[in-house]
C-alpha cells in the first residue's frame, strides 16, 4: 500500500472515530452517505451494466479495502509502482532529447566553454602528508575518520561532483598545500 493511501486511510479512520464519538453520529453518517451518492451521481453513466455494477461495488468499499484492491490489481496485472509524477515527468525529460542532431552539435561547443560545475578527483598524495589529507577529506566530505582513511587510501577517487569553479579552485589549493594532487574535470 502506498504512503498516500495509508495516510488517507488514517485520516478517514480518525474522522470516522471522531464522528462516532459525538452525539450526532447518525447525522454524520447520513451526510457521508449523501456525499457518496452525490459523488456517484456526478459522474457519467457507465457504458455497460457490467461496468456499472463493478463501479457500484467499488464505491461501497472502505478506503482500506480500496487500497487492497489497488494493490492486488497491480500485482495481478504486473503494473509497477510509479514514483510521484511518473507519466507526467517522462515526456518532459524526453523533450530535450528530441532536438535535431545539427542543433546538438552547435550547442555542444558553447556548452563546453560555459562549464561552471566540475568534478574533483583525488589523484594521489604525499605519504608524509597522509594524516593531514585524511583530516581535510573528513572535513570536506563529512565522513568519519575511518571512512576518510579508506577514501584516501583508495585514491584515485572522485571526491566531489557538481562543484562550482570557485569552490573547486579553493579545494584544489588547500589540498595542494597539504601535499595531495586533485584534478578538476
Amino acid at each position: 500500500m502506498s504512503l498516500s493511501c495509508r495516510y488517507a486511510a488514517q485520516c478517514c479512520a480518525r474522522q470516522l472515530r471522531a464522528s462516532t464519538t459525538t452525539s450526532s453520529s447518525l447525522r454524520a453518517t447520513s451526510s457521508l452517505q449523501q456525499r457518496i451518492s452525490r459523488r456517484h451521481n456526478s459522474t457519467e453513466a457507465a457504458s455497460s451494466p457490467k461496468i456499472a455494477a463493478i463501479v457500484d461495488q467499488i464505491s461501497q468499499l472502505t478506503l482500506l479495502e480500496t487500497a487492497d484492491l489497488v494493490a492486488s490489481l497491480k500485482s495481478r496485472l504486473n503494473i509497477p509502482d510509479l514514483p510521484v509524477g511518473g507519466f507526467a515527468a517522462a515526456p518532459a525529460a524526453g523533450a530535450p532529447g528530441a532536438a535535431a542532431p545539427a542543433e546538438e552539435a552547435e550547442d555542444a561547443a558553447p556548452a563546453a566553454a560555459e562549464k561552471t560545475l566540475f568534478t574533483l578527483k583525488l589523484k594521489e598524495f604525499d605519504a608524509a602528508a597522509k594524516p593531514k589529507v585524511i583530516k581535510e577529506i573528513k572535513q570536506l566530505l563529512g565522513l568519519s575518520l575511518v571512512d576518510s582513511k579508506k577514501f584516501v587510501e583508495s585514491a584515485p577517487k572522485v571526491m566531489k561532483e557538481s562543484v562550482p569553479k570557485e569552490d573547486a579552485e579553493k579545494i584544489i589549493e588547500t589540498m595542494k598545500a597539504l601535499g595531495a594532487v586533485v584534478l578538476m574535470e
